[in-house]
């Protein structure tokens, strides 16, 4: 019979052991850490609501210099009831999704081509930089006696309002494509159009993504000046009549509407762009 030779098991070592932070215990965000953006949010704009209606019941001010809260939800529920409202939201709606749409496309396009080919970038970036630079609201004048007072020159000042952030935001995205990553790509042999396809365009899609947030505001900013100075319907011309009629809380019943409209924009594209850079370390 053959004796099996024994040996002392080894002594465990700290080295053997798995680190501290790995034995720990995975603890989940408490309820009020998961919803603590929404309720400091809604609890500033409480307490924001709050102060200026104190300030307005104290009439220190007139009426026509400082409605409270409550003077502009009654406002802005009469417009609802009168059924007016319903054209002027409906055309400053089709002035900015025409003239917003039209952007994106377009500044989706140029630049990505300016981001991609230096030669192309060299060629429009004058262009870019003078309008970008120039305020829109100059242009109109030369708009309205191209195209008169219908809904064309909105929508050429929403067009141009929202479509350089976009152009400069998309090359920005393609300009900041890790080098690493294309030259692991090219040493796979892969071609220009797969490296464009399978490693620039998903890597500036957050850059595109905060282009067309950034786009949303120089919108809604073109469409009421635009209608501010020459319009027949729209939410421009209805905060310019308000305003010329000393009615201010309908005034800042239609500055709430756009503003809000604006929000809501804002958020569903931010929710877009957070989405797609999910992968992304979170800064706590």
């Amino acid at each position: 019979m053959s004796i099996q030779s024994w040996e002392p098991a080894a002594p465990t070592t700290t080295l053997d052991r798995p680190p501290a932070r790995e034995r720990r215990s995975v603890v989940k965000p408490g309820r009020f850490k998961q919803y603590e953006p929404v309720v400091i949010g809604t609890l500033s704009v409480v307490i924001a609501l709050a102060a200026w209606q104190i300030v307005a019941n104290a009439r220190i001010y007139s009426i026509l210099f400082v409605p409270g809260p409550w003077d502009v939800a009654q406002a802005f529920v009469k417009l609802f009831q009168t059924g007016d409202i319903w054209l002027d939201i409906g055309t400053s709606g089709a002035e900015i999704g025409i003239g917003y749409g039209m952007a994106v496309v377009a500044g989706l396009a140029l630049g990505l081509l300016m981001g991609w080919y230096t030669r192309f970038q060299y060629a429009l970036d004058p262009f870019v930089n003078f309008f970008y630079s120039t305020p829109r609201i100059v242009l109109i004048p030369l708009f309205i006696l191209w195209f008169g007072i219908e809904m064309q020159p909105k929508i050429a000042v929403i067009f141009l309002g929202a479509l350089f952030p976009i152009i400069i935001n998309t090359m920005a995205g393609v300009r900041n494509t890790e080098a690493a990553l294309l030259r692991v790509a090219r040493s796979f042999g892969a071609p220009d159009a797969l490296i464009f396809r399978r490693v620039v365009l998903p890597g500036s899609v957050p850059f595109i993504l905060t282009g067309f947030r950034l786009g949303v505001g120089h919108a809604l900013t073109g469409v009421v000046v635009g209608e501010l100075i020459a319009a027949k319907h729209g939410v421009g011309q209805l905060i310019a009549i308000a305003g010329q009629t000393f009615q201010t809380p309908k005034m800042l019943a239609g500055v709430i509407l756009i503003a809000g409209t604006g929000m809501l924009l804002t958020t569903i594209i931010q929710r877009v762009e957070n989405r797609f850079q999910s992968w992304r370390p979170q800064i706590r």
